[in-house]
């Protein structure tokens, strides 16, 4: 029956009551799901996706949560076609698992951190089959050498935290996979992870669906991916799907303006347009957008190539991996490996590399946030490592970083407000509060927020909001060097369009010097002057932005540049 649908969802509904009322999340969405076809759903955060999967789920509960009205029918093996939202709690706890399974989007918050990653799936094969035994742990093992995991037994008595982002989300899948099921839906399993990991998800579920014939609703914001992976395509905005057709069509042809704006928000492959177009544009989305790589943006280019802010010279950064009885090191990690090089004022450096390559502990070195083990980085001229801790204080606010999680980065506790004085009253920067107060007003409008965010907390912010506070708080100190750590890794395409332009135009305004960090070479291409591709801890290629990203010299860079999605 590979001509009729799996699962049909049918004007499906489902809102949350809150203190300031009523709020309709998803609205009349609708959509069909074939056997051994896929489904994409695209769209900004908070658009209404995952609402979408944990309804099929049936994982929404609670008085706060009304589900309904519309239908979500699923064509059960024994029953036939079954209207999911009518079944009891313990009639779909058989479904769910079994036939229905999925893959959520952070694999270390979804696996049981103090359970080993092996028994975490065994778990679901004893709940929905007969298995027992040396036959569980034998299917185990077959599925994790089916998602490729290497030394599956090794993997089945690993924790989550002893396992590589890419190894936990192979775990999870083959968790959802465990019991054949018919629908399978993918919540954003590629999120945050680098582009040679995410093809190898991708060509995974796309290879394991071949085999088991299940109909895949793949989530994500990012576009390129949904037209790597689906077959039709589904966009959604504020909880609506506003347009709907074969992926090919839907992003070669878009009809919805809010569909163009989407595609237009991404870096282009070929050229940096002075602004990237975000999702506020709308129809009026510039037609230069596509950008041309002979001609470069007025920001790129332009520094001072005879002053250098930065000198790295054989910077190396050692871990013990390994110590004897008596904590004597007895092998080390070699997480940066003799980098050097220098940095111009007004330059952006773009640092790229796979996860674990060493682009996190370089930037953390050049901080001084962690210790290096040998070489020298140079502050205009004054070396790090010789400071004493009463003058490294008075050097700190020179240089900041804005971290690759902003929530993590943030303290709940603190209001915005707070958690951007607090490092100026640290560093005496104003006469009182009041003058600091005045320069976070005004910190917080230079970077797209609004006065009354100063008193709000971490929790209240989208995404993108937190990303604003933290890139106004390395502000706050007003320094010449920031490190921006995968500070748009995790944002939807139009945030990270938002931060970005952000990012460029605080650049130009305030002199500053930046190295951005990020596994995503599209998005460094864009940003910076030149790049350095890492691999392992040392410096795989070095040059200027268009030779690296146009003609690499390196085998493993071109690597990265063909995992690219197109879009």
């Amino acid at each position: 029956m590979a001509n009729e649908p799996v699962l049909s969802v049918r004007n499906l509904s489902v809102g949350f009551t809150s203190e300031s009322g009523f709020t309709r999340a998803v609205k009349d969405v609708g959509f069909d799901l074939f056997p051994g076809q896929t489904v994409g759903l695209v769209g900004e955060s908070g658009s209404g996706k995952t609402v979408t999967a944990l309804a099929v789920m049936r994982l929404l509960a609670g008085k706060n949560t009304k589900v309904g009205p519309g239908r979500i029918m699923f064509r059960h093996p024994k029953r036939g076609m079954t209207d999911l939202l009518g079944l009891k709690d313990k009639e779909i706890q058989e479904i769910r698992g079994r036939y229905i399974g999925m893959i959520f989007q952070e694999p270390m918050t979804s696996l049981n951190p103090v359970k080993r990653c092996g028994w975490q799936v065994a778990e679901v094969i004893h709940r929905h089959t007969t298995l027992s035994g040396q036959s569980v742990r034998k299917r185990v093992n077959e599925l994790f050498q089916e998602v490729r995991l290497p030394d599956p037994e090794s993997i089945f008595s690993s924790w989550p935290h002893q396992l590589s982002g890419g190894q936990k989300q192979r775990v999870m899948i083959a968790m959802a996979m465990a019991c054949d099921p018919s629908v399978l839906i993918a919540d954003e399993p590629t999120t945050a992870l680098d582009v040679t990991v995410q093809k190898s998800i991708l060509e995974l579920i796309k290879e394991l669906q071949e085999k088991h014939g299940s109909a895949v609703l793949f989530i994500s914001h990012d576009l390129g991916v949904i037209r790597q992976v689906a077959h039709n395509a589904s966009v959604m905005r504020r909880g609506e799907i506003i347009e709907y057709g074969p992926a090919a069509s839907v992003f070669d042809k878009p009809q919805h303006p809010y569909t163009r704006a989407l595609l237009a928000c991404r870096p282009p492959a070929n050229g940096r347009p002075d602004r990237l177009a975000i999702v506020e544009d709308f129809g009026g989305i510039r037609e230069d957008t596509e950008g041309n790589r002979t001609k470069p943006p007025a920001w790129h280019g332009v520094y001072d190539k005879d002053q250098v802010v930065l000198e790295v010279n054989g910077l190396k950064t050692y871990f013990a991996k390994r110590r004897d009885i008596f904590g004597r090191v007895k092998e080390y990690h070699k997480a940066v490996e003799n980098i050097s090089f220098d940095l111009c004022r007004g330059e952006t450096l773009g640092l790229v590399g796979e996860s674990g390559c060493g682009k996190t502990t370089l930037g953390r070195s050049i901080m001084r946030l962690i210790d290096t083990t040998d070489g020298q980085v140079l502050y205009k001229g004054r070396d790090m490592s010789r400071l004493s801790k009463k003058e490294l204080r008075r050097l700190r606010p020179r240089f900041q970083i804005i971290f690759q999680d902003p929530y993590a980065s943030l303290t709940p506790g603190l209001s915005v407000g707070r958690a951007i004085m607090e490092p100026m009253k640290v560093h005496g920067i104003a006469a009182n509060r009041e003058k600091r107060m005045e320069r976070v007003f005004s910190l917080l409008e230079r970077v797209g927020l609004e006065r009354a965010h100063f008193y709000r907390y971490p929790h209240e912010l989208s995404g993108g909001q937190r990303q604003r506070v933290c890139i106004a708080r390395a502000l706050a100190l007003d320094p010449e060097l920031i490190i921006c750590d995968e500070s748009v890794s995790a944002l939807d395409v139009s945030v990270q369009a938002q931060v970005l332009n952000l990012l460029n135009d605080l650049k130009r305004d305030f002199g500053l010097t930046y190295i951005f960090i990020s596994h995503d070479l599209g998005v460094v291409k864009y940003m910076s002057d030149r790049i350095m591709v890492m691999r392992n801890g040392v410096m795989e290629e070095f040059g200027d932005t268009d030779t690296v990203y146009y003609n690499p010299g390196s085998e493993y860079t071109r690597r990265l540049i063909e995992s690219l999605p197109e879009y």
